[in-house]
């Protein structure tokens, strides 16, 4: 499992840069959140308040892409909450989408945060000319505001939007200083 830490910006853990795989004990909260296989980072930026990684298959860009997975840490934000941040981008997506659909925003616990999610449909985005389908998971932390979401750019065939729904579940939160939420040890 990778991880995004948000008290020090967006970083993989386990040497991505190239270094060797050793086992790390995760310090303070973290959002817990995989890179699929044969993805690689596309993008990432930080620049007020929050720190944006975007992953994408290894033979494709950020600018042309079939799949992505987008990461966000609104660092501090503890002010915002996961259906209504999710409602919001619902609406957004339903209004800049003619025909779209959209599931019920779903909340939950995921290791003791209140989490929410949401499954969105355009049949044809006009900025691409393409369809595309989005699986969104937001988490509230005690130190900061996660969002991670897996997208294509096509009518996902059954098993494809079973494995963006099994990735986005996968995500979770952890927090080294806490005995209910405690991290796991990463390589």
């Amino acid at each position: 499992m990778w991880n995004v830490c948000a008290a020090v910006g967006v970083a993989l853990v386990a040497c991505l840069a190239g270094g060797t795989l050793q086992a790390q004990q995760l310090k303070n909260e973290n959002l817990l959140v995989g890179m699929p296989q044969g993805f690689k980072v596309g993008f990432k930026d930080s620049k007020n308040g929050m720190n944006m990684q975007e992953f994408v298959p290894a033979s494709e860009t950020v600018q042309n892409w079939t799949e992505m997975v987008t990461v966000q840490v609104f660092l501090s934000r503890k002010d915002l909450q996961p259906a209504a941040f999710l409602a919001a981008m619902q609406k957004q997506w339903v209004g800049g989408c003619k025909g779209s659909t959209a599931t019920t925003v779903s909340t939950g616990n995921v290791n003791g945060y209140e989490a929410a999610s949401v499954l969105l449909r355009c049949p044809l985005l006009a900025s691409t000319g393409k369809p595309e389908t989005t699986v969104i998971k937001a988490i509230k932390g005690n130190d900061s505001f996660y969002v991670v979401q897996r997208a294509v750019r096509s009518v996902p065939s059954p098993d494809q939007l079973e494995t963006m729904k099994k990735y986005i579940e996968s995500v979770g939160v952890c927090d080294s200083r806490s005995s209910t939420a405690p991290c796991p040890m990463v390589k």
